[in-house]
């Protein structure tokens, strides 16, 4: 209990901190909210029958508005608390380690939300986005999200280790979220692309989580365009649950206090 108190006050401290970083606000919030409001105002036209392209486009949007909140920006956060020594003195502290984990939890999970009701409610209010419109679109959005959120949130603090400063974080990251974005079926339909790519970003979250967010977006009738011809909700839930454990055991095994020299 001591720790989890622990953690929720580091939660409330990382939330601080992250607002008054202008550039984690503008790049994190802002920049999935001005992709939406420009491809939205770009591509008007239908993909099938009742089906706008900002509707699915929206629907990728808000996985990967949670792809940056929890893998982008904690495996560039994370690297420069390292190379400040912040990590090390933490580290010396009577706080249990645990705390810190639970702090970069407590606020990937505060901005996720704010991020995804921006973007929910922009689609709506300016690009006529329908609102899930059942209880059970509502349930399978949560139950996406909150799996897709802890895998990409495990995934950025195990992937935080691959850069060796501060300054090299963005640039070994940010390639990697905007290549998975490409081949996910946020910015291109995900049957247009080619198979040998559709097979690659299988193997990631990202595919699984904007495949569920369609599923809640776009009419039922649409599940026959998938590859698999349904919505694969068993698969999507499995996936996600698999991504959760490896990139547990891979934050354990990997995860640094200081840099490595």
């Amino acid at each position: 209990m001591n720790t989890l108190r622990l953690g929720f006050l580091r939660g409330g401290l990382e939330i601080k901190q992250f607002l008054r970083s202008r550039e984690s606000v503008v790049f994190t919030l802002a920049f999935p909210l001005i992709l939406l409001c420009v491809f939205g105002a770009v591509f008007g036209g239908e993909i099938d029958p009742g089906v706008t392209f900002t509707q699915y486009f929206a629907a990728g949007m808000v996985a990967a508005g949670l792809l940056s909140t929890g893998f982008q920006s904690l495996a560039i956060q994370i690297p420069i608390e390292r190379e400040k020594g912040i990590l090390k003195r933490l580290r010396g502290t009577p706080m249990p380690r645990a705390a810190y984990f639970v702090g970069k939890v407590v606020m990937v999970l505060a901005i996720g939300v704010v991020e995804t009701v921006l973007l929910v409610t922009v689609a709506t209010l300016f690009f006529n986005v329908d609102l899930p419109a059942t209880g059970a679109k509502w349930l399978t959005f949560g139950w996406v999200s909150l799996l897709g959120i802890t895998a990409c949130t495990l995934c950025g603090i195990a992937f935080s280790s691959l850069a060796r400063s501060g300054r090299s974080g963005p640039a070994v990251v940010t390639p990697v979220a905007i290549v998975l974005q490409f081949i996910s079926g946020v910015f291109f339909q995900y049957t247009q692309l080619p198979e040998w790519m559709r097979g690659i970003a299988s193997v990631f979250p990202l595919k699984w989580m904007t495949q569920g967010m369609r599923s809640v977006f776009l009419p039922d009738s649409f599940a026959a365009r998938e590859p698999a011809g349904s919505w694969q909700h068993g698969t999507i839930a499995l996936v996600l649950t698999a991504w959760i454990v490896v990139a547990g055991v891979l934050c354990l095994l990997t995860f640094r206090w200081t840099e490595r020299d």
